[in-house]
């Protein structure tokens, strides 16, 4: 079982991304998406360092201020799908991503627009413990706290598509307890998500 439509030529790292950049950014106040980040805009800082990875087959969800941020992507070989539904929840570009996969995968990876600390280094790890494992189901941890990405195997694709609400993938933790695996890594980034203003310059002021 494959997530993906009609089969192509394989990929390398058998890993596709969903990189979910289509929410309102309520508690910022404006889309954090594009607020600028060491040099940078965050969502290309995201992109940027999934793109380094082993990682193959992005696909970005878009939603409020699709056409800004499909603008800022637009210099990667990624693909991008609208969601107009994104007000919904997390959920629904979840589920906007699945479809829009073009690629067979063993995993998806679900990835946050707003995570731009995270290192390629880190993605490429649960990509080579994904590809190791009989779990289907990964997350990462630091120091005992669990973030994101999530891997996801394709076994697990319509437990994917049935979620609702503002999730993304994350309530395949508590439903699968039994095929979850803790990747332990030494990334603050998988937990920080620039979700406030305070929040946004704690971590602009380390990249300076």
């Amino acid at each position: 079982m494959h997530f993906g439509g009609a089969m192509s030529e394989p990929k390398t790292s058998k890993v596709a991304v969903i990189l979910l950049a289509a929410g309102k950014s309520e508690r910022m106040g404006q889309n954090k998406l594009l607020l600028p980040f060491g040099g940078q805009l965050v969502i290309q800082h995201t992109l940027d360092n999934l793109v380094a990875s082993r990682a193959q087959g992005i696909v970005v969800v878009l939603g409020s201020k699709a056409s800004e941020i499909s603008e800022a992507v637009s210099k990667h070989n990624v693909t991008t799908v609208f969601n107009p539904n994104y007000a919904s929840g997390m959920s629904t570009s979840l589920a906007a991503g699945l479809k829009a996969m073009k690629d067979p995968a063993e995993f998806v990876m679900v990835a946050l627009g707003d995570q731009p600390l995270i290192k390629p280094q880190t993605y490429d790890a649960l990509i080579a413990t994904a590809l190791s494992t009989d779990k289907g189901i990964l997350v990462p941890t630091y120091y005992g706290k669990r973030g994101n990405p999530i891997l996801v195997s394709s076994k697990h694709k319509e437990e994917l598509c049935m979620q609702s609400g503002d999730i993304g993938g994350r309530e395949l933790l508590r439903t699968c307890p039994g095929d979850v695996l803790e990747v332990p890594v030494e990334d603050e980034g998988i937990i920080i998500n620039i979700n406030t203003k305070a929040e946004y310059e704690k971590r602009l002021a380390t990249i300076k």
